[in-house]
């Protein structure tokens, strides 16, 4: 009688694009849950946290940071080909990041102003999440990523269901928590009701609007929301720097629905 097949242990990879490494600490401060996952899986890739690397193929690949040079576009593509799944985490990789404000202007200028040699500099135009370039399997908003969230997703994944991460609104999270609406109590502008929970409502419960850190929500319906900042002080420089910091590009898709 034949035996069964030994299982072999899941491998999880990490790669890093253009970020801050924000998103990879997060995964390094999860402490002793981190140890409980190292032992389900077999880290074969996270320059983060060591130098021995591992050849794909991977069961899941964590990806941080947008897409900026042609080599980055040309590697992400690698790695969808060599991983199961492929999750995408934190601003830069869902949404471009605030590296994408370069999309909103001439990025040869910025380059002149900047660099000495700007000709050394090999540069996309734009900087783009990696859905841009390749298929992904869940999307991890953030800047930087919940690690509650994380481990969720990376759990789900390993056992081959759909991650719990609701998509309801920073709102939602207030209410939870017992927080006091800043906007209505005293009129503090707040990107709170468009934006995708995930925080804990961290800024509203020191008494501070919602800076928009994870990105719009399912249900984000800024059109309505623009004139309440106005209403609450904003002109509309200041409502373009409010929307234009880690998910600029996802905002701005949103406000161009109010735009004839």
């Amino acid at each position: 009688m034949s035996t069964p097949a030994a299982q072999t242990t899941p491998t999880l990879a990490v790669f890093k694009l253009a970020s801050c490494d924000g998103c990879q600490l997060t995964l390094l401060d999860c402490e002793d849950e981190l140890l409980g996952l190292a032992g389900q899986v077999e880290i074969a890739h996270f320059l983060e946290a060591s130098s021995a690397v591992r050849p794909g193929p991977y069961d899941v690949a964590l990806v941080e940071g947008s897409v900026t040079t042609a080599e980055d576009a040309a590697r992400v593509r690698r790695i969808r080909a060599e991983s199961r799944h492929l999750i995408t985490i934190g601003a830069c990789a869902t949404a471009g990041g605030i590296q994408a404000l370069r999309n909103l202007a001439d990025v040869a200028e910025f380059a002149r102003t900047v660099y000495a040699r700007p000709d050394y500099l090999d540069t996309l135009a734009t900087s783009t999440p990696v859905s841009a370039h390749v298929d992904v399997d869940f999307e991890l908003r953030g800047c930087p990523i919940d690690r509650g969230q994380l481990l969720e997703v990376l759990t789900a994944h390993l056992a081959g269901r759909k991650p719990d991460i609701p998509d309801h609104s920073v709102c939602f999270a207030c209410k939870r928590r017992g927080t006091v609406c800043v906007t209505v109590a005293h009129g503090t502008p707040c990107l709170g009701p468009v934006t995708h929970a995930g925080c804990g409502a961290l800024c509203p419960a020191y008494g501070r609007g919602c800076f928009g850190c994870f990105g719009p929500s399912g249900s984000a319906n800024l059109p309505a929301l623009l004139p309440l900042l106005r209403r609450d002080g904003l002109d509309e420089r200041a409502v373009e720097r409010l929307l234009h910091t880690f998910n600029a590009p996802a905002f701005d898709a949103l406000a161009e629905e109010e735009r004839p």
